[in-house]
């Protein structure tokens, strides 16, 4: 339990990184002097680089242990941060943000293997300890990046960025475990132990269910996230300041369910709290469904706030499931989670676009589309195997 304040601060440069520069988006462009649409695509930039870094690291996390690889990281992350804070043209800035999310990725995949080491069969407890922790900077991270913005320009924000990474780096190599690496016979070729890594994560029938439900989660919660503002502010006609609040709402029911999560693991497994919650969530997504339809405010208001909670237990439990199988190769496991979350999470923002038409109908069609989807494949999965085959410890 000591470690977690430990791995929920370093897992926070992640949603820091995304969240504290978007007051700033406009400036950043005025400053640049390009479209803002360049630094929106910023955005997708880092998504797609922090999914490749847990791509390409988290294999190598399982061979050479998780703090090199973690050092390393936090290393990059602050190294292409500083460098942030010198550019004059959108192209260097866009490079930056690409390395600085690949470092980020190689930082962060190590978190939940070494949690899986630490906690075992209570995996699902600890990856919900450090998410209620971890909560704290989305909530915090836009408010902050515009008072940062009133001391300074746009470019304090990646300071403070750099120095908080900084403090990680320090605080990491003093305090963070050392803990062996997946024991590896050395007779394998780097390249062939990487692919034979994700083939044996990918090709494993037990967890193939529990990978689609993962992905299928993130994809509505990045859709959630994407669009947040858009429906409170544009549909719901609320004002910037009201926005806040309704958000701040929204972060603490997500706190709030990953500490029930975290008293209901140790007594009914996570095999069963994601089961119920599948269909608990598949309920709440017609629920808000419905209201967008029929336009009640309050109604869209409350069954998102519980459908975006109840897919952060879903999360939880599922990334539980997996890395519990997977004693060996945690890093890669942790790798194929994030891939997936971050690779779908990145096509909920396109894909409003696509289907934008100034109501909130498309936010409605497509997390109804990806619950739907979430339900198939977990009762396809669920009856096809038996939860008794799954690895608990």
């Amino acid at each position: 339990m000591r470690y977690l304040p430990l791995f929920a601060a370093i897992f926070a440069i992640t949603p820091l990184a995304i969240d504290l520069y978007l007051p700033a988006m406009l400036q950043i462009a005025d400053s640049l002097n390009t479209d803002i649409r360049a630094i929106q695509n910023s955005l997708s930039i880092y998504l797609a680089g922090y999914a490749g870094g847990m791509f390409l690291f988290g294999p190598l996390a399982d061979r050479i242990g998780r703090r090199p690889l973690l050092i390393a990281g936090l290393f990059g992350f602050v190294t292409f941060t500083v460098l942030l804070v010198f550019v004059q043209q959108v192209e260097l800035f866009l490079i930056f943000r690409l390395l600085q999310a690949v470092s980020g990725g190689a930082a962060t995949v190590v978190i939940p293997g070494a949690i899986r080491q630490l906690f075992g069969k209570d995996t699902a407890k600890g990856l919900s300890y450090v998410s209620m922790i971890m909560m704290v900077a989305p909530m915090v991270a836009p408010a902050l990046g515009s008072y940062l913005m009133l001391l300074d320009d746009w470019r304090l924000i990646f300071q403070f960025l750099g120095v908080y990474g900084a403090i990680m780096l320090i605080v990491a190599s003093i305090f963070f475990p050392k803990l062996e690496a997946a024991r590896n016979d050395g007779k394998n070729a780097p390249s062939v132990s990487f692919i034979n890594s994700y083939r044996l994560v990918l090709s494993n029938k037990l967890t193939q269910g529990y990978l689609a439900v993962s992905m299928l989660a993130s994809f509505v919660f990045f859709t959630y996230i994407t669009s947040v503002s858009f429906l409170y502010i544009q549909v719901l006609g609320f004002s910037e300041a009201q926005f806040s609040w309704l958000f701040g709402a929204n972060v603490g029911g997500l706190i709030l369910a990953s500490f029930i999560n975290t008293r209901l693991v140790p007594r009914f497994g996570s095999p069963k709290i994601l089961k119920n919650s599948v269909i608990v969530v598949a309920l709440l997504a017609g629920l808000f469904f419905a209201a967008v339809i029929a336009q009640v405010n309050v109604m869209i208001i409350v069954s998102l706030l519980l459908m975006v909670s109840t897919i952060m237990i879903i999360s939880a439990n599922s990334d539980a499931i997996i890395l519990q199988q997977f004693s060996q190769q945690t890093g890669t496991a942790t790798a194929v989670i994030g891939t997936l979350r971050f690779g779908s999470g990145a096509l909920g923002g396109p894909l409003l676009a696509l289907f934008f038409d100034g109501t909130a109908n498309p936010v409605a069609y497509l997390i109804v589309t990806a619950v739907s989807v979430m339900v198939v494949c977990f009762l396809a999965h669920y009856y096809r195997s038996k939860p008794a085959e799954l690895v608990t410890a």
